[in-house]
């Protein structure tokens, strides 16, 4: 028996672990699933932070050619044999409501996800183009397996560039991604580039070093 029915999974190393007690205060402000953080190579301080707050640390802070988020789909196989139903989600997420109905959503066989509609459309896409800000999940899926596997092969490509490489045609994208709605992956460029908000969106995804600059100021207030 597996150690958690339904955990969520975030993840960092030590340049972006000042934005964790931020994420953790808006993810239990609204939330009460588990939550399993995956050292990418965190500080010693932070780690015994860590260590005090998560449900349990998964250790993937060894030196390999991957580097930082690159590491995701490992840190999903590893949490996917403590939980039932595991939902990775990034740290730039600034979490507003509950989100953990994420997992009515997950197919068997399948990573249930949000269409990056932004980037679909600035790319003319034919195949539609997934973020991986938020990715659902029961056990282990092969398609997880072999994620990881073509990740560490091309470790200086990104995860989400890898795992839409994988996607040659909509069949398969139909075989291994289930939808999720956009409410679960609001991304900064609907809000800031397309004029697109919803009063029903439960997390908001602040992507790219702008993103990461709203976060810091919204950190310094909340610090307060």
């Amino acid at each position: 028996m597996k150690s958690f029915k339904h955990a969520f999974l975030t993840g960092c190393d030590e340049a972006n672990e000042w934005m964790i007690p931020w994420f953790v205060s808006n993810y239990m402000e609204h939330n009460d699933v588990p939550l399993l953080f995956a050292d990418f190579g965190v500080s010693s301080e932070f780690l015994d932070y860590a260590h005090e707050t998560f449900n349990e640390v998964l250790d993937l802070s060894e030196k390999t050619e991957e580097k930082g988020w690159f590491k995701k789909p490992r840190a999903m196989i590893m949490a996917s044999k403590k939980c039932d139903y595991t939902c990775w989600i990034d740290t730039d997420f600034q979490i507003v409501d509950e989100i953990q109905t994420v997992f009515n959503y997950v197919e068997e066989g399948r990573l249930a996800m949000v269409e990056d509609k932004p980037w679909t459309k600035r790319r003319s896409l034919s195949i539609p183009w997934y973020n991986s800000g938020i990715v659902a999940f029961k056990d282990c899926p092969q398609i997880l397996e072999k994620w990881a596997e073509r990740v560490r092969q091309n470790p200086i490509v990104g995860d989400q560039e890898v795992l839409h490489s994988m996607m040659d045609s909509p069949l398969t994208q139909r075989i291994y991604i289930s939808d999720v709605p956009n409410e679960y992956n609001w991304l900064r460029l609907q809000l800031e580039h397309d004029n697109q908000d919803s009063k029903r969106k439960k997390a908001i995804h602040w992507t790219g070093q702008k993103g990461k600059e709203r976060i810091k100021n919204m950190v310094r207030k909340w610090e307060k």
